[in-house]
């Protein structure tokens, strides 16, 4: 009964609630949780949402929680307990529900935290306890809609549904499905853990293969973007330095030291963004990552 939607019988009331009776059990329906036009009266029948509060008193409200039996919602996670599982909010005013242990990653790192968002559904076991339970890929192959084909490079954003060892199941903002390899991630991604990734390519299985590791662009430091710069504004993409160059010339064109200098140019050249040639003393943009960054 409970974690279900009944009728029961108004069979007693006062200033703040009323109780109904449904199969010789009774529930409090708060005053504010109606939401019928009609104000009901002692003996209506009267329809609600079922279930037990933190108290484990029986409640009823006309407040329907997001996730049901047989509707599946969007719930923000509000605790977590490693001995039991992690606590959902589904909407109910006064009760958070249970996403058991046995149903969460085997490694405590990769299970959600607070605020991360997981797709779920409601079951009662035969104690009438009530649970959460996670869609599965089923019901995301479901939702899921067709991605165009001009995604490549694109940022798009994601909840994880599914954090395994091989990597992370995602479904996007725009309900894309997709899937991050554990290559692709600096760490594990959280199951329900929102994230930003960038799509590399599409899977055999018809999935946008993303990846939440920085563009390379994104990691160069000051220094390097600013040598960057310079080299963007010649028209030969050519400046007169190199690693050997002298320190107070570095100094006076680019107001760096010249070991900030040699770190900022070894990560453009191991990046592949510029080329050094020692003999003509001299630095050239080769791949600019503004372009990467537009393409």
């Amino acid at each position: 009964m409970l974690g279900t939607i009944a009728k029961g019988k108004i069979i007693d009331q006062n200033d703040e609630a009323y109780y109904v009776q449904i199969e010789g059990l009774t529930y409090e329906l708060k005053r504010k949780e109606i939401t019928q036009e009609q104000q009901p009266k002692l003996g209506d029948e009267i329809k609600g949402f079922l279930y037990d509060d933190k108290q484990h008193n029986r409640e009823m409200t006309q407040f329907l929680p997001f996730a049901q039996q047989d509707q599946y919602g969007w719930g923000k996670v509000t605790d977590v307990k490693f001995d039991l599982g992690v606590f959902v909010d589904i909407g109910l005013p006064d009760k958070d529900v249970v996403l058991s242990v046995d149903d969460l990653p085997f490694a405590k790192e990769r299970w959600p935290r607070k605020d991360d968002q997981l797709l779920v559904h409601l079951e009662t076991d035969d104690k009438e306890r009530i649970w959460a339970k996670l869609a599965d890929e089923n019901i995301f192959e479901q939702l899921a809609a067709h991605f165009p084909n001009d995604m490549k490079n694109k940022d798009v954003f994601g909840t994880v549904y599914s954090s395994r060892e091989i990597g992370a199941f995602v479904i996007t903002t725009d309900y894309y499905l997709a899937f991050v390899h554990a290559s692709q991630m600096s760490r594990p991604l959280r199951l329900g853990e929102q994230f930003k990734g960038r799509v590399i390519g599409i899977s055999q299985y018809g999935r946008l293969n993303l990846s939440s590791l920085p563009r390379a662009f994104e990691e160069i430091d000051d220094d390097a973007q600013m040598i960057l710069m310079s080299l963007r504004r010649k028209n030969t993409k050519t400046l007169p330095f190199y690693d050997k160059s002298d320190a107070q010339e570095i100094k006076n064109y680019f107001g760096i030291s010249k070991a900030a200098f040699k770190r900022a140019l070894g990560h453009l050249l191991k990046a592949r963004y510029i080329s050094e040639d020692k003999t003509a003393g001299t630095i050239s943009l080769i791949n600019d990552p503004e372009d990467e960054q537009d393409a």
